[in-house]
């Protein structure tokens, strides 16, 4: 959690942080779900490229949320999203960074969740023979 000071100014930068690490992964996912589409000729195979690209998504939030503490925070859109009234201390600069770490997880979290379902339609398909990976 938001950790040091309380009320709306936290909450506020948490609502940034969330915009814009969602922002980022709603287009990774639409990317994962074109591909997907593309491939729905063979659906084991869409699925698996999902599971693959789902990971590679959870992996890339993941150092996301290793590396943001060492990022200048200037440079990073929910610094930008933020108004000029609100970007006045190292407080809260460092509220951000940890606010933009607790996106990084939560959306890590429901990233892996996603694939976990993902390989595990793959998996069932495979079993039930779906696709061009089916026994004839």
């Amino acid at each position: 959690m938001v950790a040091a000071g309380s009320g709306f100014a936290v909450e506020n930068l948490r609502r940034v942080a969330f915009i814009s690490v969602g922002r980022g992964v709603a287009f990774a996912g639409l990317g994962i779900f074109v591909v997907m589409v593309g491939l729905s000729f063979d659906p084991v195979l869409a699925l698996r490229a999902g599971g693959v690209l789902l990971l590679i998504l959870l992996a890339g939030l993941l150092i996301k949320a290793q590396q943001v503490a060492r990022a200048d925070y200037r440079r990073t859109e929910a610094w930008l999203l933020l108004d000029s009234t609100q970007r006045q201390d190292e407080r809260t600069a460092a509220n951000l960074i940890v606010a933009l770490r607790e996106a990084c997880m939560w959306f890590a979290r429901w990233t892996a969740g996603f694939a976990a379902l993902v390989w595990g339609f793959a998996a069932i398909s495979t079993l039930v023979g779906v696709g061009s990976h089916a026994v004839m």
